[in-house]
């Protein structure tokens, strides 16, 4: 195969990707995610909040996590029930290309579903720097994304994935800012662009540098523990 004919071939293994870890429900999801970035939008104008960068950033943050959080938690029951889980796991390796190459194909369509989303608030709201807060968010996102996709590899259940999932994310949420997440190092939730009162600049930069680190690092261990769930083929077939 030429390198013509792969290129072309990608917009099709694209939309083919998408239509399943969607399972026909991406646009669905999309406007879900849009509808709430257009409330809050909406519900800072009418507050008269100050915008800012961390306000723009805190009215995408729900948004994305929620682009993500369908395709990373239903994904292995929709194979399942599809009966794809068999044909993942007759072919040697296979299953791991297949969901790297769809987690990827997930964080890319969500990175450029946020650049849009930036410049909405950009036009509407406060002039951002798009990539880079679509970038900033895409660490959160990614994070949650493999966390809910190691999750599923164990419970092999949707909604199962989705109440640990919710009751982690909860319980982080709880712990956000507190010691035991490192003032912000450990913190998923944490908002780059707002620095606390009693904060450097140059310490805020570093907690923020050793944050992404942390998520970076951390998403691809989930992902990898997710993988090598994926080895134990008698528990999904």
């Amino acid at each position: 195969m030429t390198i013509t004919q792969i290129v072309k071939l990608i917009p099709s293994l694209v939309r083919y990707n998408l239509r399943i870890i969607f399972a026909g429900k991406f646009i669905w999801f999309f406007l879900a995610a849009l509808a709430f970035f257009g409330f809050f939008m909406f519900q800072s104008a009418w507050d008269r909040t100050d915008m800012n960068d961390a306000e723009i950033y805190s009215l995408m943050f729900f948004p994305s996590l929620l682009l993500v959080f369908y395709p990373a938690v239903f994904g292995i029951q929709n194979d399942e029930e599809n009966r794809i889980l068999e044909i993942l796991f007759g072919i040697p390796n296979y299953r791991y290309k297949v969901w790297g190459i769809r987690l990827l194909i997930i964080y890319v369509a969500i990175l450029f579903i946020l650049i849009l989303f930036a410049y909405i608030s950009t036009w509407l709201m406060y002039p951002v720097d798009e990539i880079i807060m679509a970038i900033q968010l895409m660490f959160p996102v990614v994070f949650v994304g493999n966390l809910a996709f190691m999750l599923s590899t164990i419970t092999r259940s949707g909604n199962g994935t989705a109440v640990t999932t919710i009751m982690i994310g909860f319980t982080l949420s709880m712990l956000q800012g507190s010691e035991l997440l490192g003032n912000g190092t450990f913190d998923v939730f944490v908002n780059p662009y707002d620095m606390p009162n009693n904060f450097h600049p140059t310490i805020w930069a570093t907690t923020i540098l050793k944050n992404r680190v942390f998520l970076f690092v951390g998403s691809i261990v989930l992902f990898m523990i997710g993988l090598l769930n994926l080895q134990k083929r008698e528990k999904f077939v």
